[in-house]
Order: structure tokens, then sequence, then C-alpha cells
């Protein structure tokens, strides 16, 4: 462990210039730049809003605010578009950098660092347009959000320890890499994004409690749309769990390390 964070700190460079290099290449030729990690979220938001506020609007408690719907929207999809992009770049992340892999010498676990690094990123300019988005709709920034970097925190150890453990899994058995965008579309229509929790049948919400994302966007929507503080008890839980799978994602990394190169 404290091999790895040496390695980690020794090229601190290399992790920087990766990620500030990812993000210009990704938008060298585009007039809007990094506008399109916005847009594209947004326009998500808009969708949604357009198809279904008319349906599900009213049935928002809580809200003094005529958009209360695409507030609520906006706030689920800040959380799930962090841990989808995570778990979605770690689970390809050895495979797409198996070349550098094999021709480099550096600290493997720089390569899922770099994945994070971009993703924060990607999530802070969101964010930053998320507020423009709330102040122009009427709806004003609080304390609460305060709360955001622990649970941002929480985020980011939860999709790591899944993007690790099935990123490793995927060099060997690449029907995982098919699987899991499946999985994560099934499990983004299981966690209360697009609805409310208050319409969901109480047969049914025994089944929220096995799903670790639903707690997060849970804290999202109160500290970003309520304006009240998360549920603690639930975090602890999601917390407990992120930090399980963090560690038995560094055990197979660790044992897989070598192996992984040889079958690129």
């Amino acid at each position: 462990m404290f091999g790895m964070l040496r390695g980690i700190w020794d090229y601190r460079g290399f992790i920087a210039t990766s990620i500030k290099n990812e993000f210009v290449a990704r938008f060298a030729r585009s007039k809007l730049g990094g506008l399109w990690m916005i847009i594209h979220p947004l326009a998500q938001v808009a969708i949604y809003a357009l198809i279904l506020s008319n349906v599900l609007g009213a049935r928002l408690p809580g809200i003094d605010n005529k958009y209360a719907y695409a507030l609520y929207l906006i706030a689920g999809i800040l959380a799930w578009n962090l841990f989808a992009e995570i778990v979605g770049r770690c689970l390809t992340v050895f495979i797409e950098q198996g070349n550098l892999m094999k021709k480099m010498r550096f600290p493997r676990i720089a390569l899922p660092i770099i994945v994070v690094g971009s993703a924060l990123l990607n999530n802070l300019l969101l964010f930053a347009a998320v507020l423009i988005i709330f102040a122009a709709l009427g709806h004003a920034p609080n304390m609460q959000m305060f709360w955001l970097l622990p649970l941002t925190l929480t985020i980011v150890a939860l999709a790591v320890g899944i993007g690790l453990v099935l990123g490793v899994l995927n060099v060997f058995i690449r029907d995982i890499g098919q699987v899991m965008p499946i999985v994560l579309q099934v499990w983004f229509w299981f966690t209360p994004i697009v609805y409310s929790i208050n319409i969901v049948p109480d047969y049914l919400r025994g089944t929220l409690d096995s799903n670790p994302m639903y707690p997060i966007v849970a804290a999202y929507h109160n500290v970003l749309v309520y304006k009240v503080p998360p549920d603690l008890a639930q975090i602890g839980v999601v917390v407990l769990i992120a930090v399980g799978l963090m560690l038995l994602g560094l055990f197979l990394f660790r044992r897989a390390s070598a192996e992984m190169v040889d079958s690129l």
C-alpha cells in the first residue's frame, strides 16, 4: 500500500500532465471545447424534463419552485455522471493503455488515478454550470452544499472500488466490458434520479436498500434541492461498502498486475 502511495507521489507530474493532455486532446478541434462536457448532461436533463416534468413535477413535495423537477433531475445526474464515468473508464483503462503499460515503466495504479482526476475535472465544470442554472431558476445556493465534498469523495471511493475490480477482471474476461454498460443503464433506472422516491410502491422500496447509489443520490437531492443535511447513517453504510470495494480492488490489482501486462 505504501509502495503504491509513494509511486503515485513520485509520478505526480506524469499524472497531472496526463490529465491535462487528455482534457486538451478531447476538445482540440472543437469550437466549444470543454463546454461539451456540460452540454451533454444538461441536454439529457432537458429531454427528461420536457417528457416527464408534467407527470412527476407535481409529486415533489417540499420544493417551492415551479422548476422543481428540473432541479431534482440536475442534482441526481450530477451525482450519477461522476460515478458512471469513473466506473465506465476504469472498466477499460488497462486494455486501452495496454501498449503504454508494456513500453513504459511507471506505477500502473497511476492509470485509474488519471481517470479519477479527469472525471473530477469534468464534474467540477458541470457543478459550476449547475450553480448558474440553479440561480437562474430561482434556487439560491445554501450552506448545505459543503456536504458535497465528502459526498463526492464517497462517490469516487465507491466508483474506483467497483471500477478497479471490474477493470482487472475485464482484462482476462472481456465479456465484462460488454455487459457492464447494460448493467449501468439498468442501475441508472433503479436509482431515483428521473423519478421521486415517493412514487415507488412500498413493496419495491426494499430493493433500493441494496443500491449503494440510492443514499448518495438522495443526499445530493437533500443538499442541493431540499437544502437539508444528508442522512449520515445511510451515507456511513455506503462509505463502509466503498472502502471494502476499494481494498478488494487494490488487492486484485496488486495480485494481477504482472499477469495483466502479459495478457494485454
